[in-house]
């Protein structure tokens, strides 16, 4: 992994809420990056289970089973395989829309930012983290090795952010 692949995002307030932008460097091809982040059985490894529709308006639904949480939202923007965005929310909440970019790199793997806008009376550092950890589950499913959500990675990552977000303050 390259550095990149354990630095924390960023993240700025923009029009009264919090966006984030975390980065990651795959050593495989876009196409693999693309299945990943929109296949029912690759999304059970590192996400969730659930589906995401390939269209504009389509239906993004994830399963937390474990947590209770179900996202039950809409396809926002797409433009296979480099863009794809869906609300982190079910009906009736605050939009949190996740954007996820990918772009060929030099030497034939992906470059993979994920962009999430949150309200700001929301828990920043926790929403972060979550998705820190759920990255980590990304390049371990993609390696061909799932592992189960990174609880310490979760704690560390959300201590960081919490600094972080302390400091602009």
């Amino acid at each position: 992994m390259s550095d990149v692949n354990e630095s924390l995002g960023t993240i700025r307030r923009v029009d009264g809420r919090y966006e984030a932008r975390l980065e990651r460097v795959l050593e495989h091809p876009q196409a693999r990056v693309w299945a990943m982040l929109t296949e029912p059985a690759h999304l059970a490894d590192w996400l969730a289970p659930g589906t995401i529709e390939l269209e504009l308006g389509g239906a993004a639904r994830l399963n937390f089973v474990d947590s209770g949480t179900v996202i039950d939202s809409t396809v926002t923007a797409l433009d296979p395989p480099r863009l794809l965005e869906y609300s982190w929310s079910s009906p009736g909440q605050p939009e949190r829309p996740v954007r996820w970019s990918t772009e060929p790199t030099a030497d034939g793997g992906t470059s993979l930012s994920l962009t999430l806008r949150m309200p700001d009376n929301e828990d920043v550092a926790r929403d972060c983290a979550g998705w820190e950890a759920h990255l980590m589950m990304l390049l371990a499913a993609i390696e061909g090795v799932p592992i189960k959500f990174p609880f310490q990675r979760f704690q560390e990552t959300r201590a960081a952010y919490r600094e972080m977000l302390a400091g602009t303050a």
